[in-house]
């Protein structure tokens, strides 16, 4: 992979020959890049995750093989991700005609005007440099999308400017034909009315276009990559046959299969106003896995990875407000605050037709559930006999949204010279206050899941008790 920091200096084809450059097509310059990456052992997909051995070796075959790709999977899955990192497989810098409506090579030009001005200017034609930011296109199909949007029509105001209404100069090229020698990625696919999907025939075969009744053939360099959502075939259209025979590779996505994996999305892509500790995100990557494999989730619709990410910022916009209220000095999320995954997040969950009235019991089962498995991996083997015999001799810890970290930490029962709390805290990597305080009320829900202690709630104000 080409990974230049400044811009070539060539500005005329001239010296461009003389710098000893040349010609690549694109599916070689992909080619070449990956095998040079994965040669010098570089992660060409960065911030994928759970993809490694399954997706990406798919994906990477498809690209040696030259192969336009099409992925198909649920909402959230990273299909979109994984598209727009394609274009790092770009070399970094690309030489084009300055002017060139479609980018071209200065030594392939395609179109009647760069090979007139070529011919005319010889070693003087000017040459630019495109950045490989700049060759990757998406477009996001939706059903009002038209054969000019992606391949292309007449243009109206060249017809106005004395060309005949024939030349193919009268012609205002789409999306497609402006990525040659580039990438354009297509996402949801099936939502594209049938006879558009027709309108690309021609250039996923034969590599060129027909716009109306011109007869142009422009030998287009361009790789086509599309999404989808297998639901689609049924609830709003389908890719038509033809069109998906010409996809070369098709590959199905998935979500993350191990937890670390949906731990690291939600740490990547969740943006956070205020501490959430671990163990708080493994419990949402753990809810959220709970979903997606309860029998009163409708999974043909999925969970996907945005409701994990919405939850890690609820949670932690909860801890923000919470903070500012009580005079906190740091915002930490605390096990008080996943209640407002529910109350906020519930409508992104869609349920199958017999669990209609019972929604939130079942998302209040499942949290209750991942909560109390975090809590048990969290403090595997620790002893909490003596906090639970405190409570047992009537201590009482109250907590809540009302209730600060250090309120928290000053209401618990003293448990002599036993270092109990500063395990807890070191279980859960716990440092300042805040986080003690988060690490000792997961201990204590643990507790409460596991029926050793009790928990009375009023919904502002927790008082776990004697069971």
């Amino acid at each position: 992979m080409a990974e230049t920091t400044t811009r070539p200096d060539a500005t005329t084809v001239g010296e461009l020959r003389a710098s000893g450059h040349t010609a690549k097509p694109l599916r070689t310059e992909l080619r070449d890049n990956l095998l040079a990456a994965l040669a010098r052992g570089d992660d060409p997909w960065p911030g994928l995750h759970g993809f490694a051995g399954t997706v990406i070796p798919q994906v990477e075959r498809a690209i040696l093989a030259g192969h336009d790709i099409v992925l198909l999977g649920e909402r959230g899955q990273g299909k979109t991700r994984l598209l727009r990192t394609l274009g790092n497989l770009l070399d970094e810098w690309t030489p084009v005609i300055d002017g060139s409506e479609l980018g071209e090579h200065p030594f392939e030009p395609i179109t009647a005007a760069s090979i007139r001005r070529a011919a005319a200017l010889g070693d003087d034609l000017p040459v630019v440099w495109r950045h490989r930011s700049e060759r990757y296109a998406e477009k996001l199909a939706t059903p009002d999308t038209s054969v000019a949007d992606l391949v292309g029509d007449v243009d109206p105001m060249k017809v106005a400017e004395g060309r005949s209404l024939g030349d193919p100069e009268t012609i205002h090229y789409g999306l497609i034909p402006r990525s040659h020698r580039g990438i354009v990625a297509i996402n949801e696919l099936p939502d594209l009315a049938e006879r558009i999907q027709v309108a690309m025939l021609n250039v996923m075969e034969e590599r060129d276009i027909q716009i109306r009744g011109y007869l142009v053939r422009l030998p287009l360099d361009v790789l086509v990559v599309a999404s989808a959502n297998p639901e689609d075939y049924t609830n709003r259209g389908r890719i038509i046959t033809p069109l998906k025979d010409r996809f070369g590779a098709e590959v199905r996505t998935h979500y993350p299969v191990e937890l670390a994996e949906e731990v690291a999305v939600v740490r990547q892509e969740a943006e956070l106003v205020a501490e959430v500790p671990e163990p708080l995100i493994e419990i949402i990557a753990r809810f959220t896995r709970e979903l997606r494999d309860s029998s009163s989730v409708d999974q043909r619709s999925g969970v996907s990875a945005r409701f994990s990410i919405a939850a890690a910022e609820t949670v932690a916009a909860a801890a923000l407000h919470r903070a500012t209220v009580l005079g906190e000095e740091a915002a930490v999320a605390r096990v008080v605050d996943l209640g407002t995954v529910l109350d906020v997040l519930g409508g992104k969950v869609e349920f199958e037709s017999g669990e209609e009235g019972r929604e939130r019991v079942i998302l209040e089962h499942l949290l209750r559930t991942a909560t109390a498995e975090t809590a048990r991996e969290t403090f595997r083997g620790l002893d909490f006999r003596l906090l639970v015999d405190a409570i047992s001799d009537g201590a009482t810890i109250t907590t809540g949204d009302r209730v600060s970290a250090a309120d928290l930490l000053a209401g618990l029962p003293v448990l002599g010279e036993s270092e109990l709390y500063d395990e807890i805290a070191e279980r859960a990597g716990a440092t300042g206050p805040g986080e003690r305080a988060s690490a000792i009320e997961l201990a204590l829900e643990g507790l409460y899941l596991a029926r050793r202690i009790s928990k009375d709630s009023d919904g502002r104000t927790t008082l776990y008790g004697e069971a």
